[in-house]
């Protein structure tokens, strides 16, 4: 029954349906406040490390990868990294601060090599001579020692052995201080980034590749002063000390607002999933009650099919939801409160929890004839719809595998088999096909006549035969739908047993009597 039945049949207000409606709202609500504070932090991780490339690193050019391809290149990419690295508080248009005792020897900034104890390469006569293990030569810089490392000159001392060379890495942290979250008057994060210059010659090939890493870490600022931000940051200079102790105390509030709130969305999820457990429970009790009755009265068993209609399938998506609404709501306390920084984890779980809080309000919509359509052909075409995307994922499959190995060195899109399925499948829905074929290398006619059969027998095969059918597919289970609604349909067991009651829901019938003794979370008879 449709809340409106169960309200007319047994008087009970439809307080679940006002208690899901809620939870949309305030469960969508801190969705977006926890996406617009998540925003500035991806923002400033990623401004901070698109500035650490262009600080850093020699001659870097956006969306460009980055090399050197001889010594002298890559002496002068090690010196200017130093000399940038040295010279940060005068050229920086950012404050930034350096972390002592993070690299080698208690240093600020490691440089170090990795290389092979022993190494020969003679091309001419075809011969080498390997140690394959690693050796690891490091040395350390201190900011603070600056003249002083600048006249020893220990880092323009620092000679790389070619032959044998496996890589090259600077590792160095700086500090930074993110203001920006003082626009949603949140206390400002202190960042402390990892940073890790990589230059690559495990391949030998003449191109040595540079990369340039950032991982950052978030923690709460000590003694934090703000003012002069409207009336809830306190005054002006005339009073400074008022005004930041006035401001730290509105921030605080706020911040236990937002906490307050939190904890607010994970109790009612959690009454929510208490309810929702509660159905679960009563449609299995009756599930039992209705197969023993089969088998003692009847003599019969009960068909899978038929059991299966007890367990209401909404309710197990609602109960994942509030599941994870509630421990994505812990997580935003934590990082609210600075004692963690999972920001990717906390959006995982708050945003698939608000995709099936919304889709669960489809199940409200299917008590109505007319808007029950999307879910009754989604559920007559799923079988055949499985059956089918497995057949068609095993030659899916087979044409990523090939386009990797084969294609995958002459062709961007097919380097690694992630690109290769990723590319396919914009091909399945027509998109960049153009691109695809010219961005094919002619490196020999062999392959790239290989490469116009292996696009052209994909597109055809997946374009017009099997997105049609998987078109089809759907469009008979609907076709199915809509003739049923016009013939006899097959009643099963349950609805047999079901339709011998003639009573209306407003009959009065099945409303339980004023006294009955009934707990909230138990079932009653």
């Amino acid at each position: 029954m449709s809340p409106c039945d169960k309200y007319h049949a047994k008087g009970r207000k439809p307080f679940k349906l006002g208690l899901q409606l809620l939870k949309i709202v305030i469960v969508t609500v801190q969705l977006v406040m926890f996406g617009l504070s998540n925003q500035m932090v991806v923002t400033f991780k990623d401004e901070n490390t698109a500035a650490f490339k262009h600080l850093f690193l020699k001659g870097y050019r956006d969306n460009n990868p980055h090399a050197v391809y001889t010594q002298q290149e890559l002496y002068g990419l090690i010196n200017f990294t130093i000399s940038q690295y040295l010279s940060l508080p005068q050229i920086s248009l950012a404050q930034y601060a350096y972390v002592t005792n993070a690299g080698v020897n208690g240093s600020s900034l490691s440089l170090c090599q990795r290389y092979y104890r022993r190494g020969s390469i003679v091309p001419v006569n075809d011969t080498f001579d390997i140690d394959p293990h690693v050796v690891t030569d490091c040395i350390g810089l201190n900011p603070l020692t600056k003249a002083s490392a600048l006249d020893n000159g220990d880092f323009r001392n620092f000679t790389l052995k070619f032959y044998k060379l496996i890589n090259v890495t600077m590792d160095f942290q700086l500090k930074a201080i993110n203001i920006q979250t003082i626009i949603n008057n949140e206390i400002p994060d202190c960042y402390t980034f990892a940073i890790t210059i990589l230059m690559d010659n495990q391949a030998h090939s003449g191109k040595v590749k540079v990369r340039l890493y950032n991982q950052p870490s978030i923690k709460e600022c000590k003694d934090p002063n703000v003012s002069g931000h409207g009336e809830c940051w306190g005054g002006g200079a005339n009073e400074l000390s008022h005004g930041l102790s006035h401001a730290v105390k509105c921030t605080a509030a706020e911040n236990y607002a937002r906490e307050f709130f939190d904890v607010l969305v994970a109790l009612v999820c959690l009454l929510s999933l208490l309810l929702c457990g509660r159905s679960i429970v009563r449609g299995i009790l009756l599930q039992h009650e209705f197969a023993q009755f089969f088998r003692s009265r009847l003599c019969r068993g009960v068909s899978w099919s038929d059991r299966m209609e007890f367990i209401n399938g909404w309710y197990l998506l609602l109960i994942i939801s509030d599941v994870f609404t509630i421990i994505g709501s812990f997580i935003k306390i934590g990082i609210e409160s600075k004692n963690i920084a999972s920001y990717d984890v906390c959006g995982i779980l708050l945003g698939t929890s608000t995709l099936l809080v919304w889709v669960g309000v489809i199940r409200y919509l299917s008590f109505f004839q007319k808007y029950n359509i999307l879910i009754v052909t989604l559920r007559a075409a799923f079988p055949n719809v499985i059956r089918f995307c497995c057949c068609a994922a095993a030659i899916y499959m087979g044409y990523c595998f090939c386009g990797w190995i084969v294609l995958g060195p002459y062709h961007v899109k097919f380097r690694t088999l992630s690109l290769a399925s990723e590319c396919l499948f914009s091909l399945i829905n027509g998109d960049d096909m153009f691109v695809t074929f010219a961005q094919m290398e002619h490196s020999g006619t062999m392959v790239w006549i290989f490469s116009q059969v292996y696009l052209y027998s994909f597109i055809s095969l997946f374009i017009y035969m099997v997105l049609s059918l998987f078109i089809a597919l759907i469009t008979g289970a609907y076709d199915t739908i809509m003739a049923q609604t016009q013939e006899q349909v097959r009643i099963t067991d349950l609805h047999a047993f079901i339709a011998e009651c003639t009573d209306t829901p407003s009959s009065g019938k099945f409303r339980v009597p004023e006294g009955s003794p009934c707990s909230f979370l138990c079932c009653c008879k």
